[in-house]
C-alpha cells in the first residue's frame, strides 16, 4: 500500500525516546522542499537511554532493511512511512524499531 515518502525534514525517535538525526546522502531529488531519504543515508540516534542491567546500550544508529519497492534514487530504494528499519546499539545489538513521528511531507507516496 503506497505511504509518504520521507524526506530530510522527517521526525523519528528510537524507541526509547532517543531523536532520531538525518544526514542525506541525496541532494538531487527532492521531495516537499528537502532531500528524500533513503536505505543508505546517515541515521544517528542520540539521546537513547536503554540499559540493560547496570550496562548502557543506548540506540546508537538506525539501519533500514527495507524501503520503497518502486521507487529509487541513483538505485537506491527510498524510505515511506512504512519503511522497516532497526535502532541498533554501540555493541550491534538490535533495540527495535523506530518510530516516525513525521515523515516531513505528505504529497508524494510510493510502494
Amino acid at each position: 500500500m503506497p505511504a509518504p515518502v520521507l524526506n530530510a525534514s522527517a521526525q523519528m525517535l528510537c524507541p526509547h525516546g532517543g531523536m532520531v538525526q538525518i544526514i542525506p546522502s541525496n541532494t538531487r531529488f527532492m521531495v516537499g522542499g528537502a532531500p528524500a531519504l533513503v536505505q543508505t543515508d546517515t541515521y544517528v540516534v542520540a539521546g537513547c537511554v536503554f540499559t540493560v542491567g547496570l550496562k548502557p546500550q543506548p540506540c546508537v544508529q538506525v539501519r533500514w532493511l527495507m524501503g520503497a519497492a518502486r521507487l529509487k534514487v541513483n538505485g537506491t530504494p527510498v524510505l515511506t512511512q512504512t519503511s522497516i528499519g532497526l535502532c541498533i546499539s554501540a555493541d550491534m545489538i538490535p533495540a527495535g524499531p523506530p518510530n516516525i513521528i513525521f515523515a516531513g511531507q505528505t504529497h508524494l507516496t510510493a510502494d
